[in-house]
């Protein structure tokens, strides 16, 4: 946990929009060779680089094992975390259209009986990882661990997750500190759904999905068999597909990685989905810095990171048995989706392998 300051969202940003380079120029559409030599390091049975420069795409795939009956990159990979930029533009999109403002204690929104501190958490809060609370409910340990390598998640239901966050006490006071928390975002999935009478995956196809033309993005497995299967570390054996429980808004999002690209396009242009032309650009708005000299950036949706162009945006996320990166740089037009399935291990070159892609990028 790190001390956070300048977190100034809902209200003015706290920074300037990054704007695109004047001297920013059309590339190729990316560099083959480069994107293959990614897929080779992930080493992974099905892996997808996917990367659009001023929206020209190129798409690289292969893999270890057997390759599937549909193309590897029209299967939907599971996103894990960078379900939260879903989320984060979600809610920048409730904000901006006056249905929310951010600033809605989280607590009353749930149904608490008790009345709220005098620095109650905000839907602001949650999505800044500012909330004061841990990365899981304490509780979640105990009824997880039976299922550790298969299901941990689905033995959490959506109850769960709100009983644990109206009993829990932030040991700080809420916007003073940052966390990293799938439970706060979980929390501000359900709290979305009790301040607008729908549930977060509905919203997600209503504001975000249908607006996007993400025809092959969903929340929960479809079972219509285009789905990519996980691996474990090794690559060799199959996992089941990942069951997000009660943490949908932090992790439940599947895509194939044309749809990915399409939600990262319309970072880079937000002129191109004017529905949600407004929060695209709110969310590429610095609200949060972090760190040793505030070295460490984050929007309502994304990491930023200063490359020597510009600033980075990235979002990465893993499952039991997949992983993604997700990440787009407006100074020269790029966006990087990547996937793979096989679970995280020690020393994973997946994450740096597409990060270094996309920081490279001239």
């Amino acid at each position: 946990m790190t001390t956070a300051s300048r977190i100034s969202w809902p209200g003015p940003p706290t920074g300037q929009e990054d704007r695109p380079s004047p001297n920013a120029g059309v590339g190729d559409g990316g560099r083959p060779e480069r994107l293959a030599e990614a897929v080779a390091a992930a080493d992974a049975p099905d892996t997808v680089f996917a990367l659009s420069r001023h929206g020209r795409r190129t798409v690289v795939t292969g893999g270890t094992g057997e390759a599937p009956a549909r193309p590897r990159d029209r299967l939907r990979y599971e996103i894990g975390s960078a379900t939260k930029a879903f989320t984060g533009l979600l809610l920048a999109h409730l904000v901006d259209s006056g249905r929310l403002t951010g600033g809605e204690p989280a607590a009353a929104l749930l149904g608490a009986r008790r009345p709220p501190g005098r620095t109650p958490v905000t839907l602001a809060h949650l999505v800044t990882h500012t909330a004061g609370l841990p990365a899981l409910p304490a509780g979640f340990y105990p009824r997880a661990l039976p299922a550790w390598r298969t299901n941990p998640y689905g033995r959490y239901p959506d109850a769960r997750v709100v009983d644990a966050f109206l009993r829990y006490r932030p040991r700080h006071r809420p916007g003073t500190r940052w966390r990293y928390s799938n439970f706060g975002v979980a929390v501000l999935g359900h709290a979305l759904g009790a301040a607008t009478g729908a549930d977060w995956q509905d919203l997600l196809a209503e504001h975000l999905l249908a607006p996007l033309g993400l025809h092959d993005t969903v929340p929960r497995p479809a079972g219509d068999g285009l789905d990519a299967v996980g691996h474990d570390k090794d690559g060799t054996g199959t996992l089941p597909a990942f069951d997000a429980g009660g943490f949908r808004a932090a992790g439940a999002v599947r895509a194939t990685p044309h749809d990915l690209l399409t939600f990262l396009e319309a970072h880079l242009d937000p002129a191109r989905c004017p529905p949600l032309s407004g929060a695209l650009h709110a969310v590429r708005t610095p609200v949060l810095r972090r760190g040793l000299g505030h070295r460490h950036v984050h929007t309502v949706a994304w990491f930023r990171h200063p490359t020597d162009g510009g600033p980075l945006y990235f979002h990465s996320g893993a499952t039991l048995g997949q992983q993604a990166f997700l990440g787009f740089r407006t100074d020269t037009g790029t966006a990087l989706a990547a996937v793979c399935t096989r679970r995280f291990r020690a020393n994973d070159p997946f994450v740096s392998t597409a990060y270094a892609l996309l920081a490279e990028d001239r």
